[in-house]
């Protein structure tokens, strides 16, 4: 990815400073100190002039950081002749700035990618024949077709007999929606069934997808900017500094020893300790899969107080699987799913997928079927090793066999929880039985959530568009302090936003939906390895392993981090100082104070590089 303009302007101005570093210093070694003086002097300008506009622009926006510090020892040095020293801290200054820049990367695009998600152009019936035409073009009222697996356009309404829709994204519903003819479909939703026809009822910009791609940008634009960790220390360090210059001014008449003091005190340690640090820390989180956009995120993301998170396809796997099996007529479990899962290779329904998939993991050698008909949205009829086998809702198997089957009445059902999808089985024109399917919780989900209380989390919240019952039975002993259900995608934004009271918020989620909250958290994480993009575009950390406990890993990563950054911080000023009371009684030279100063940076960045040595537990 090509670096931005800033990038390249802060790479020119340490380029232009180290060559007039080390330029000065040739011409110096060949005695021509006259030269090496411009030269120097001529390396320090761009630095200081950079300098100046950045803490304008700061000043401008309220904020107050330790480039003063920088530009005052700078400016005094060269105001008093010593461009050495001037020089050494413009290539110290200009390094820390652009280290700094590529802390923060460029892992995050436009938030207008979102749109990506959704097609260029959707296809329309036009006087009897098909037109594929730009989204912009669609009106209310328009014939579209919609294809399977095609994305939603626009919002509309079925003008087909049935469809089934992937809604997950945008509502947090893990299994497919049967919707029938005159039900609203949501733009954003995947078609997972055949294909359908729809009436168009609002324009594209108009229209759920369009109103959640503002949410998020809206979320971005009142988000609060994260101060730099270094500038929290820059007010104190500012007034030592200037105490300690102006007093050894005073007492000796001697500016000189101002301007040793002001190199000395060049904040180097927090300028470059703290990028060092968090860059470490951005390395060593990815190394676990977990892709932190920068080294604001990782460090806010050690102060988080309050984790809000998502339902499906977070806490829970996002995708249905196989609860219970319920077989009838001798037949056996294995046998059922066998024959089940050899008729449904045919199809291309989520659900039918997911019970072949089933069948693989346990080792069932599936058969090749054979007179296959896919009635669509009920279910499929076909021949497995000469066998009649279906496969489908109960309804519609039900209403294709006779009889009753041990006891029961055709069309009883097993019982299963909420949320549970219930597959039906016929074999040879009796009811089999039964597939349960759900999207049951992840693995090592509380242990987790329990190992994130003990590293100071004091609130975690369910905040999912899912049903409440759906919602409470799958969170069931997870200890949540909160479960918010049945919300849309402004409503999610709302409890995050009525969260920040308790401190710092992180939200987890995955979908499209989930967009708007990630943006306006403190720190919003994705499940990027397979959640939606929008959420990934919209979030600060992004797992990229479809594993909840690494977001464990990521905190303590960045909790190390952070507390490495700070003992850096705090050894780097208290060297910096004792260096500068040394300058202030005369022991220490500008240029010897840089050369310490540079000592002192070589050491605190040691410590630093700790962060790449981080174990989490």
């Amino acid at each position: 990815m090509e670096k931005s303009a800033s990038d390249r302007f802060k790479t020119a101005i340490l380029i232009l400073a180290v060559g007039g570093l080390a330029g000065g210093l040739a011409l110096y070694a060949a005695g021509r100190d006259d030269i090496a003086r411009i030269v120097w002097f001529a390396g320090v300008v761009p630095a200081l002039a950079a300098l100046v506009v950045e803490i304008a622009r700061s000043i401008g926006r309220g904020e107050v950081g330790l480039d003063i510090v920088a530009a005052l020892s700078m400016s005094a040095a060269l105001a008093f002749g010593e461009t050495l020293a001037a020089a050494v801290v413009a290539v110290m200054y200009s390094g820390g700035t652009f280290l700094e820049s590529f802390a923060e990367g460029r892992a995050r695009r436009e938030i207008h990618d979102l749109l990506s998600r959704v097609p260029r152009t959707a296809t329309r019936y036009r006087g009897g024949a098909l037109e594929d035409v730009p989204l912009d073009e669609i009106r209310p009222g328009d014939r579209l077709l919609i294809r399977q697996g095609d994305v939603v356009p626009v919002d509309g309404t079925l003008a087909s007999e049935t469809a089934f829709l992937d809604t997950s994204a945008l509502t947090g519903e893990s299994l497919p929606q049967r919707l029938s003819q005159g039900s609203e479909a949501m733009s954003g939703a995947t078609n997972a069934g055949e294909a359908f026809d729809m009436t168009a009822a609002r324009r594209a910009a108009e229209s759920t997808y369009a109103g959640i791609v503002r949410l998020v940008e809206e979320a971005q634009r009142s988000k609060a900017p994260m101060s730099r960790l270094a500038d929290r220390w820059s007010l104190g360090f500012l007034a030592v500094t200037l105490v300690i210059a102006l007093g050894a001014w005073w007492a000796t008449g001697d500016p000189i020893r101002a301007v040793a003091v002001l190199v000395v005190a060049t904040p180097c340690p927090l300028i470059l300790a703290v990028p060092v640090a968090l860059v470490a820390g951005l390395s060593r989180a990815a190394h676990f899969g977990v892709l932190i956009k920068g080294a604001g995120p990782l460090e806010t993301m050690a102060r988080i107080r309050t984790l809000i998170l998502d339902k499906t396809g977070t806490l829970t796997d996002g995708r249905p699987q196989i609860v219970a099996i319920e077989a009838n007529d001798g037949l056996g479990e294995a046998e059922l799913l066998r024959l089940a899962a050899s008729l449904d290779q045919a199809s291309k329904h989520p659900v039918a997928q997911a019970i072949v998939a089933a069948a693989r993991e346990r080792g069932l050698a599936l058969e090749v079927p054979q007179q296959v008909a896919e009635r669509a949205g009920e279910g499929v009829i076909g021949q497995v090793a000469g066998r009649a086998v279906l496969v489908g809702g109960h309804g519609f198997v039900a209403g294709e066999v006779a009889g009753e089957v041990a006891g029961k009445p055709r069309g009883a059902l097993p019982e299963a929880a909420a949320g549970a999808v219930v597959v039906a089985v016929a074999v040879d024109g009796r009811m089999a039985g039964h597939l349960v399917m759900s999207d049951p919780l992840r693995e090592g989900v509380g242990g987790m959530l329990a190992g994130l209380r003990r590293g100071g989390i004091e609130r975690i919240l369910l905040a999912t568009g899912d049903r409440a019952d759906v919602a409470g039975r799958v969170t069931e002993g997870l200890g949540l302090d909160g479960l918010r259900a049945g919300l849309t995608p402004d409503q999610k934004v709302l409890l995050v936003l009525s969260e920040h009271k308790h401190g710092p918020v992180m939200m987890v989620g995955d979908g499209v939906n989930d967009a708007p909250a990630l943006a306006a958290a403190d720190v919003g994480v994705a499940m990027g390895a397979r959640g939606a993009a929008a959420s990934a575009e919209a979030a600060d950390v992004v797992l990229l392993v479809d594993r909840i406990e690494r977001l464990g890993a990521g905190m303590e990563i960045a909790r190390a981090a952070r507390r490495i950054a700070l003992e850096s911080v705090v050894a780097g000023i208290g060297l910096s100082v004792l260096g500068m009371i040394a300058a202030a009684f005369g022991y220490l030279t500008p240029v010897q104070g840089a050369l310490l100063q540079e000592v002192i940076d070589v050491a605190v960045i040691l410590n630093a590089l700790r962060a790449l040595r981080v174990r989490p537990e």
